[in-house]
C-alpha cells in the first residue's frame, strides 16, 4: 500500500491548521489505498500555532509536529517537513485553507499517470494584489533564471514522487528554493486546475522584504546568469565608452571650438559607477553565500518535536541503549 506524506510549514495559522487537518482526513478517508501521515512545521510563529500542533498530535497518531528555533522562512521549513516525511509521494500544502485539500485527489492522479511532480494551478487565485505581484515576479525570475517552461504553473500546492523529494534533500546548503530544487531534478512536472480560495482569517506572512529575499535565494543558489549579464553589460559599456572616447576626440581635431561637455560627462560617469556598483554588489551577494554555506550555517534548527516524528526518535534512542 502507497503511503502519502502531507507537509504544511506553519505560520499564523493556530485558527486555521485544524481545519486543514481535519480536510486532510476527511478526504484521505475516501482515498483507501492509501496510508498517509501529516507534518506540521511551525516557523516561529508568534501565536499559539505550536500549541494548537501539539494538540492535534495528542488527538491523532499520524500527525507530527516540528517547531523550529527561529523563522527560517517558508522554504526552510519545507524542507525541514521534507527531511522527516517517508511517503511515496510527497505532498506539500498551506496552513491558511487556501490551497484545497479536498481536491488532493486530482495532485495524486497526476502522479499516477508518469509526472514525477504535479503543481496545482489557478484559473482565479483570491490572493491579495500584493502577494499577486509577487507571485509575477517570482515566475518570470524562475523562467529567465531557472529555465522554468513557460505554460508551467508553480504554486506552493504540489505533490512529488519519492526519488524527487530524495534528490531535494541532498541539497544541504543554507538558502534552499524548493522549485530551484525541483527543475534540478526532473522536467517531467504538469500541471491540474484546482480551485483557490479566499482566505478567511489573517493575513499573508510575505513581506516585501520576505519576498526580494525568495528572489535572491532563486537566482544566486541554482543560477550564474546574473554574473553572465553583468560581464555583458560591463563589455558593452567598455565598448560603448571607446568609440565615444575616439568619437570625442575625433569631432575635437575637426572643430576645437566645440566644447567637451562637462554636464553629459558626469552623467556618464555617474551612470556607470552605478552600474559598476550593482555589479559589485552582485558579485558581493553571491561570495557571501558561498562564505555562509562553507561555515555549514544551518537551513534551520529544531527546538522541538511531537507526535509520531517524536516518539519514533525515542524508539531510535531507545533501541541503542546497552
Amino acid at each position: 500500500m502507497s503511503k502519502i506524506s502531507f507537509v504544511i510549514p506553519c505560520y499564523r495559522s493556530a485558527q486555521t491548521l485544524e481545519g486543514v487537518v481535519m480536510e486532510i482526513r476527511d478526504t484521505m478517508q475516501t482515498m483507501q489505498k492509501y496510508v498517509y501521515d501529516i507534518f506540521l512545521i511551525n516557523d516561529c510563529s508568534p501565536d499559539n500555532t505550536f500549541e494548537v500542533i501539539k494538540t492535534l498530535c495528542e488527538k491523532y497518531d499520524n500527525v507530527s509536529g516540528i517547531s523550529l528555533a527561529k523563522n527560517f522562512g517558508q522554504h526552510a521549513a519545507l524542507m525541514a517537513g521534507l527531511r522527516k516525511s517517508d511517503g511515496d509521494i510527497v505532498v506539500c500544502l498551506d496552513d491558511d485553507g487556501q490551497t484545497p485539500a479536498n481536491e488532493v485527489g486530482k495532485l495524486i492522479q497526476g502522479i499516477e499517470n508518469g509526472s514525477d511532480v504535479v503543481y496545482a494551478s489557478y484559473e482565479s487565485k483570491k490572493h491579495s494584489a500584493f502577494r499577486n505581484f509577487g507571485t509575477w515576479m517570482n515566475d518570470m525570475m524562475t523562467r529567465a533564471m531557472l529555465g522554468k517552461p513557460k505554460d508551467l504553473h508553480v504554486t506552493s500546492y504540489f505533490a512529488a514522487k519519492r526519488f524527487v523529494i530524495d534528490s531535494m534533500l541532498a541539497y544541504e546548503n543554507s538558502y534552499p528554493y524548493i522549485i530551484g530544487l525541483v527543475l534540478r531534478a526532473t522536467q517531467n512536472i504538469t500541471n491540474v486546475s484546482v480551485k483557490h480560495r479566499s482566505r478567511e482569517v489573517g493575513a499573508s506572512g510575505y513581506t516585501m522584504k520576505k519576498l526580494l529575499g525568495l528572489w535572491f535565494n532563486g537566482f544566486t543558489a541554482f543560477s550564474i546568469l546574473p554574473l553572465r549579464i553583468a560581464t555583458i553589460t560591463g563589455a558593452v559599456f567598455a565598448g560603448a565608452g571607446f568609440v565615444y572616447g575616439i568619437y570625442t576626440v575625433v569631432k575635437k581635431l575637426v572643430n576645437p571650438e566645440v566644447p567637451l561637455g562637462f554636464s553629459s560627462l558626469m552623467a556618464a560617469v555617474v551612470f556607470i559607477g552605478g552600474m559598476l556598483m550593482i555589479m559589485l554588489g552582485l558579485i558581493g551577494e553571491y561570495i557571501g553565500r558561498i562564505y555562509i554555506s562553507i561555515n555549514h550555517s544551518p537551513q534551520y534548527v529544531i527546538r522541538e518535536e511531537a507526535g509520531a516524528v517524536k516518539n519514533k526518535c525515542s524508539q531510535k534512542t531507545d533501541s541503542i541503549q546497552p
